[in-house]
């Protein structure tokens, strides 16, 4: 997961595009409101979650008047309720509500992100099993969903390319099978950097056993496959399940002893959580 510096740099980087797609030269609509008109607005959850993205939203604000205040009565991870308050924000009209459509975009995704996670967290309670995001992010936002993935108790898997190897089916082809690519990814990979390879069946687990994998995936293996397979790695490897999670299986699948499940849902079929902009303007109250 990225530091504080990387994460504020990615999340100037995602205001500014978001700003520009939807603002572009100037936003017409606003500019019906008279200049240097002052409001005040509140962020209401229609639907039960959990929080994230506050400072994704913070800085749409922000970008559009420096001089905004916004208060928050609840932090990223923490459980929201239907009707509740989330914020309140005074500053320049126009300002805000210029700012207030991107800065619901990311408030709404990135706490669906944290809530789904949180899920599947208390779905897998009491056993070892984590639970991991994939590189299955929505484009522009891997960075933001990660820490959106983190803040709802789940753990990162690698950043990108760059950061990891993850060795699948098209790889082994290509190098040769098991033993050679995995002699090659421990011969050529960086110390520090995680090595994984994807398996299909327990003859293919045997070999990457055998080849000294320590960190092995388990693609849409059954129930019964991952309990031979946690038997037959005796500890050896560490195991992650993929393939086919849902909340309605993913108990059973950490209680077969894998320790860790990658769920692609987290990121990529996530339902934006309903959110609200109440705004008011000389004593008039109207929902944006």
């Amino acid at each position: 997961m990225t530091n504080q510096h990387e994460l504020a740099y990615h999340i100037h980087a995602n205001v500014t595009n978001a700003l520009d797609e939807d603002v572009g030269g100037s936003d017409l609509t606003a500019q019906l409101i008279p200049s240097g008109s002052r409001a005040y607005a509140t962020v209401i959850t229609r639907q039960d979650a959990v929080l994230c993205g506050t400072a994704w939203f913070d800085a749409c604000f922000y970008s559009m008047d420096r001089g905004c205040r916004i208060r928050w009565f609840a932090r990223d991870g923490d459980p929201i309720a239907a009707k509740q308050v989330l914020c309140e924000i005074h500053g320049d009209a126009r300002a805000m509500l210029t700012a207030e459509r991107c800065g619901l975009n990311f408030l709404q995704t990135l706490s669906a992100t944290a809530t789904q996670t949180r899920r599947y967290v208390e779905a897998v309670c009491g056993t070892q099993a984590k639970i991991l995001d994939t590189r299955k992010t929505l484009p522009g936002l891997r960075v933001a969903q990660k820490y959106a993935v983190k803040t709802g108790g789940g753990y990162n898997q690698r950043a990108g390319l760059f950061d990891g190897v993850l060795i699948k089916e098209n790889h082994i082809l290509a190098a040769g099978g098991i033993h050679p690519v995995l002699e090659q990814a421990y011969r050529n990979t960086s110390e520090g950097i995680s090595i994984q390879i994807e398996v299909e069946n327990l003859e293919q687990l045997r070999e990457a056993l055998g080849a000294g994998a320590r960190l092995i995936l388990l693609d849409n293996f059954d129930l019964d496959h991952m309990r031979a397979a946690v038997k037959l790695a005796a500890g050896r490897a560490e195991l992650e399940a993929s393939g086919g999670i849902t909340l309605k299986n993913v108990r059973a699948i950490a209680e077969t002893g894998v320790e860790r499940i990658s769920i692609g849902s987290l990121t990529k079929d996530i339902q934006a959580v309903d959110l609200s902009m109440r705004f008011r303007l000389h004593d008039t109250e109207q929902c944006c």
